[in-house]
């Protein structure tokens, strides 16, 4: 059997609208609160299955080190706020309104770092690489980063805890800082709309 060592998130509006469309078996999670549905986790190929449960029979960790393959499965809200793939298209070429992310009022609306306005005051946030930077800057595994400029920051962001503690990998945080982006535009221009 092949072994994949990977972790794949696929956003949707609504995941239900996929799941009705392919054969697919939950993941189960086992931990101090017993076994239970993992939130996103499904498998598209065979896995052994618990009828009692309705998921995998196989904790998804150890799914994972059998050689298993999980996909995410993520609701994300945002993309019900874009009309069509016209609107989309007109989005991600539109600049992303940087300046925004001073005002605390419109940074604490941003999916994904509206909780974190206050780690914002020393950094610029101008980038989708500085935006991965601050979302991986504010998992618990890179929090001894915090208050330290870009440049030392760069330097560990990306490196694997020592602890085992939870960290973004740079592939995830450079996808989420895409998403946080298109959400910025998307209330920049409900603000002007609101303006008009």
């Amino acid at each position: 059997m092949v072994k994949f060592n990977t972790d794949v998130d696929i956003d949707f509006a609504d995941r239900e609208d996929i799941l009705k469309l392919i054969k697919y078996t939950s993941a189960m999670q086992n931990n101090e609160q017993g076994m239970r549905k993992h939130n996103s986790g499904v498998y598209v190929t065979n896995i052994p299955y618990n009828p009692l449960t309705d998921t995998s029979s196989i904790d998804y960790q150890s799914a994972e080190e059998r050689g298993y393959f999980k996909i995410d499965f993520l609701n994300v809200n945002v993309y019900k706020l874009i009309k069509d793939q016209a609107h989309y298209d007109e989005l991600m070429v539109r600049d992303t309104p940087w300046h925004r992310l001073q005002e605390r009022e419109f940074f604490e609306q941003v999916i994904h770092i509206g909780n974190h306005y206050d780690l914002n005051s020393n950094l610029e946030l101008d980038s989708i690489p500085r935006m991965a930077m601050f979302l991986a800057l504010i998992r618990p595994g890179k929090r001894h980063l915090v208050g330290k400029n870009w440049s030392d920051i760069s330097k560990d962001i990306w490196t694997v805890p020592d602890d085992g503690s939870y960290f973004f990998k740079k592939s995830h945080a450079i996808s989420y800082s895409v998403l946080v982006t298109l959400h910025m535009k998307l209330l920049d221009e409900n603000l002007h709309t609101r303006e008009q």
